[in-house]
Parts: structure tokens; C-alpha cells; sequence
């Protein structure tokens, strides 16, 4: 059993027991979580898919701990004009572990 959730923009396959890192979410850490905007939901190989989502399903979950990503560099150069200019990002993500599907 699997759904697709659209969580902040961003569409998860998601599982039960399953870890996602979605981008950080309000909510400390032990705090309970439920997505409602699910767009297609395999239970025994019987496939619903919403229109645009599926009606009375959720997936709730736990938010486990707020993590930072892998350093991303930012890298400008202009050739021949002496201008270079480095910086880097690292994007906050919240570890979410999911519960329960349905």
C-alpha cells in the first residue's frame, strides 16, 4: 500500500514506516503531522486516483527532527573582467516518518 501526497508543492510516494524529507515544516519534534492533499492512493493493487485528490483519505505522520541539506555552491564568473563570486546554501528540511495511510 502506497499514496502520492502533495506536501508544500512537492509530490512524495510515501509508505507506511517510511522516512521523507519534506521542506521544513512548522511543528516541533514528537509533534504529529496529517496531509490531506492525496493524489493517488494503491491499496492491493486497486488504484484510485483523484480528481485532483482522493476524498476522505489522509496520511499522517511524525515529525522525527528539522535537518540541514548537503552544502549547494553558488559559482559566478565573468571571463576576463576579474569578477568572481562564490556562495553557498543549505536548504532546511523537516524528517517526517509516516504512520498511517488511510
Amino acid at each position: 500500500m502506497y499514496a502520492i501526497v502533495d506536501i508544500a508543492g512537492k509530490q512524495f510516494k510515501v509508505a507506511k514506516d517510511q522516512y521523507i524529507y519534506t521542506p521544513k515544516m512548522e511543528g516541533e519534534a514528537g509533534a504529529s503531522v496529517s496531509f490531506d492533499k492525496v493524489l493517488l492512493l494503491d491499496k492491493d493493487g486497486s488504484v484510485d486516483v483523484g480528481a485532483p485528490t482522493v476524498n476522505g483519505v489522509k496520511v499522517s505522520g511524525k515529525i522525527l527532527e528539522h535537518v540541514k541539506g548537503n552544502k549547494v555552491i553558488i559559482f559566478k564568473k565573468k571571463r576576463r573582467k576579474g569578477y568572481a563570486v562564490k556562495n553557498g546554501h543549505r536548504q532546511q528540511f523537516t524528517k517526517v516518518q509516516i504512520e498511517n495511510i488511510g
